[in-house]
């Protein structure tokens, strides 16, 4: 165990009642936390967790927050480094026990940044394929974007071809109006409703 400056705070959780925290606290206090902060039954996308809250609030400027695994206290990627990044804002260390991530330690703060440095790769990487494959789907002539909505007159169009004498398909109809016929569906419903 690294050398602690401040006090350590830890925080633990599990997503249902049934579930035991024990485990966690047991690691938590022998990692040497002197408070634990829980939330018993709240799942992990619960943007109200009173016990997260209170730990956080409870650390002060040199103090350690201390949790069992990544998991346990984050929604996501992106708001585990929110909250990284506040903490390191207000001088507080972090270490998540089973993942082994100790900020306390250089090489510890060396693997953090390097896996920030990771992530926010992964988040550049996934909006340029994103942005290359909505460049390729509009070469192939796809529209991207919400559907395109319908003015009155193209409605009432599209009803007259349907119920005309013989009749135009749907699929048809929705061609010529450069729609799909599910938007074309879902025109005339709300046509219908008189909301058009």
């Amino acid at each position: 165990m690294s050398n602690l400056s401040g006090r350590a705070i830890g925080y633990a959780r599990v997503s249902t009642d049934e579930q035991n925290l024990d485990l966690q606290i047991d690691a938590l206090e022998a990692a040497g936390c002197l408070k634990v902060y829980s939330d018993q039954g709240v799942s992990a996308v619960a943007k109200n967790r009173q016990g997260f809250e209170k730990a956080l609030s409870e650390l002060q400027s040199g103090d350690v927050f201390v949790i069992w695994k990544m998991d346990r206290a984050f929604r996501s990627l992106r708001h585990a480094l929110d909250v990284l990044e506040q903490l390191e804002n207000r001088d507080i260390q972090f270490r998540s026990l089973t993942d082994q991530i100790d900020t306390t330690t250089p090489m510890g703060k060396c693997m953090y940044q390097i896996r920030n440095v990771f992530a926010e790769l992964e988040r550049n990487l996934i909006s340029e394929r994103t942005k290359a494959g909505m460049e390729a789907a509009r070469k192939r002539g796809k529209h991207i974007g919400r559907p395109k909505k319908l003015t009155r007159q193209q409605v009432e169009w599209a009803k007259a071809q349907l119920s005309s004498t013989p009749p135009v398909t749907l699929s048809s109809v929705a061609k010529t109006l450069d729609i799909s016929t599910k938007t074309l569906n879902r025109s005339l419903k709300i046509a219908h409703t008189g909301l058009i």
